[in-house]
């Protein structure tokens, strides 16, 4: 199958940066990303709850989004668009199992997930929010909660990144919800 015109104007509009563009690219694929992640997991023998299928999809439109679109940038159109990006996809969701799985084997505090935190990702449900949420903490406190919850980065790769104990991490992100819920309370 070959790239239909609707893709390529999609393709095009995201590369040259047009206003809903992303958004019309995420609507359109998110649905194939959430099947190969769920497909992907089953073949490996993985469980996953929605909240790994929402972390998964996330990696998946961040590879898409890095380096300013490069993996957009190299699809050559031998194929239609859904086959590259499934690959694409498969290849992200793949990487990252099994670096869940080595840090899960490994006994690694990036591992542990708390219930609360996907609850808190879930209420908070647009940016002006977030940023006023996160607005209301300091500033190393905000930079732990965007890390750890819109980038999806690991303790270890906050730890490395910030230059703070990797066991910090886990109570500043309690004490960090904490406050944010509080402050979301008083709205």
């Amino acid at each position: 199958m070959t790239l239909t015109d609707i893709d390529r104007n999609l393709l095009n509009r995201c590369l040259t940066d047009e206003p809903s563009a992303w958004k019309d690219f995420v609507d359109r694929f998110v649905g194939l990303f959430v099947h190969v992640i769920q497909h992907t997991a089953q073949a490996r023998s993985v469980r996953i709850n929605q909240q790994d299928i929402d972390d998964l999809c996330a990696d998946v439109f961040l590879a898409i989004l890095d380096d300013d679109f490069a993996i957009l940038r190299n699809f050559r159109g031998n194929s239609s668009l859904a086959t590259y990006l499934t690959v694409i996809a498969r290849r992200v969701v793949v990487k990252e199992l099994a670096k869940r799985r080595r840090i899960a084997a490994s006994g690694s505090v990036a591992s542990r997930r708390e219930p609360t935190e996907s609850q808190m990702v879930e209420r908070v449900q647009n940016v002006e929010e977030v940023q006023r949420l996160l607005q209301s903490l300091p500033s190393t406190d905000a930079e732990i909660v965007r890390q750890y919850h819109l980038e999806g980065r690991t303790y270890r790769e906050i730890s490395a990144q910030l230059g703070i104990p990797e066991n910090s991490i886990g109570p500043t992100l309690s004490r960090a919800r904490d406050k944010m819920r509080e402050s979301r309370s008083r709205i």
